[in-house]
């Protein structure tokens, strides 16, 4: 049986719900994001794409680009809340489906057709989420993710279209190379050198040659284009927390040592967020005395994985919970309530250095982080000399957390 996947997208999310706050500035070009000269553009409205504005570039270029745009910083606690309402509309309107950021979203609506029409569904599943969260939306229906995501580009803005079972290697034949998910500036570069432009010289080809391009990378890549994709829909109910405690050897009231303890495995767990481009919007930090009485407090913030935003939050959580009259036996720290998405949502506070900096740091650690054993060497906790702290692996690959044999400091 033919699987029907839908692929549904918020239209430019950011620059839509500052438009749903305030509609003086619908049809007005807008640029969201860090309002600096060295800020960078998170969202842009589709009236700015004409001047050849767009997301991910320097806010000063964007503004000399497109001078009448208006130009506003982000509310990341807003976007947070407009995208837990859609979230909320679609699990009450399909069987299955994943979050796969804070604007876009897969359900499976295989099957379905035998009771109502699949198209019928998410038409009326897409009027229902413009109705009751004043967002515009698009979609796109078909047989797998890929085919679905890029018809959703292709439908957009505010609309929606659908590729029959077959019609899958058609309908990419004649787009452009890089419309294809997984085709950065890199890799198309790449393609184009070769002469490659379009989906369909692809097509064309033996699988096996670009196998011999790209390696395996190729192989996926050749798939692709050939409308062929049986990646899963990652249930909405994955992995909703990371945490990390460490118990005492002997009981302590050193509270330096225990802020650099709760510095260090926020540091970490926030370096885990980005390994498995995953945001989270609360954080709780844990405290357990000698006499095993156990406190914790947490925190809603907005949807974040940046050390800078995380750890305040975790020392200012200690703060109010440590008793200074009693030794404490162990910590912990804890980031929940967490969905697929990438640090891109925090540009409306940050800088391009600062983003840079991230992706320099994240790209080293991950390369030059582990030593002949395995062990982390590039964190904040083994620079202070406090071991097993920091962790390498993956948490979001579906396997259960790895325990150490010895947890205590």
């Amino acid at each position: 049986m033919d699987r029907t996947i839908l692929h549904m997208d918020l239209d430019t999310f950011f620059v839509s719900v500052e438009r749903k706050y305030d509609n003086r500035l619908k049809n007005r070009p807008v640029l969201v994001g860090g309002i600096g000269d060295r800020g960078v553009v998170a969202a842009c409205s589709y009236e700015t794409r004409p001047y050849g504005v767009h997301s991910g570039m320097p806010m000063k270029m964007a503004k000399a680009l497109c001078p009448e745009a208006t130009v506003i910083k982000g509310d990341a606690g807003a976007y947070s809340k407009e995208s837990k309402i859609v979230t909320e509309i679609i699990r009450e309107g399909v069987p299955l489906f994943e979050k796969a950021s804070i604007d876009e979203f897969y359900a499976d609506l295989s099957g379905m057709d035998k009771f109502f029409g699949c198209y019928e569904i998410a038409t009326q599943l897409g009027n229902r989420i413009r109705r009751e969260s004043g967002l515009p939306i698009s979609f796109g229906l078909s047989t797998n993710k890929i085919v679905s995501k890029v018809a959703t580009g292709v439908a957009k803005p505010d609309n929606q279209r659908k590729v029959e079972a077959g019609e899958e290697k058609p309908f990419l034949a004649p787009m452009l190379i890089k419309k294809i998910p997984m085709v950065g500036e890199k890799t198309n570069q790449i393609l184009y050198n070769l002469g490659i432009k379009y989906v369909k010289t692809v097509q064309q080809m033996p699988m096996e040659v670009m196998g011999r391009v790209l390696g395996k990378n190729g192989i996926v890549l050749w798939n692709r284009a050939n409308g062929i994709d049986d990646t899963p829909i990652v249930p909405f109910h994955e992995r909703k927390s990371i945490s990390n405690e460490r118990t005492f050897g002997k009981d302590t009231g050193d509270v330096r040592r225990m802020r650099e303890m709760i510095r260090a495995m926020a540091e970490n767990l926030a370096f885990q967020l980005r390994n498995g481009n995953k945001l989270t919007s609360c954080v709780s930090v844990k405290i357990r005395y000698s006499d095993f009485n156990t406190f914790s407090r947490q925190i809603k913030i907005p949807y974040t994985s940046a050390d800078h935003l995380l750890i305040p939050q975790v020392e200012k959580l200690f703060d109010q919970l440590f008793n200074r009259r009693m030794m404490v036996r162990l910590v912990g720290v804890t980031f929940s309530d967490l969905v697929t998405g990438n640090y891109q949502i925090n540009m409306f506070d940050d800088c391009e250095e600062r983003l840079n900096l991230y992706q320099a740091m994240d790209y080293i650690r991950n390369k030059y982080g582990t030593d002949e054993r395995g062990n982390a060497i590039l964190s904040w906790g083994t620079t202070l000399g406090i071991p097993n702290i920091a962790s390498m692996g993956n948490p979001f690959n579906g396997e259960p957390p790895v325990i150490p044999a010895h947890r205590n400091q």
